[in-house]
């Protein structure tokens, strides 16, 4: 089986990168340049990092050391 493929270059073909603006700054509202920019499209379902382990207090840390050294001495 032979397969063959024509490619041509469409309309929106651009040798050039584009990056999709992700910020919307003050400026570009002052100069009405937003409207003219494309901006990058949020993704509101994706769940994001997992939040790191937390830690406790150092007041909290200090109280238990305090109570494990009154426990110790009876």
């Amino acid at each position: 089986t032979l397969k063959s493929f024509w490619i041509r270059k469409g309309s929106a073909f651009s040798t050039a990168v584009a990056r999709p603006e992700t910020e919307l700054t003050p400026d570009m509202i002052a100069t009405g340049s937003w409207r003219r920019l494309p901006f990058k499209p949020y993704n509101f379902s994706s769940l994001g990092l997992p939040p790191a382990c937390g830690h406790l207090h150092p007041l909290l840390k200090v109280r238990s050391e305090l109570r494990q050294i009154f426990l110790e001495m009876g």
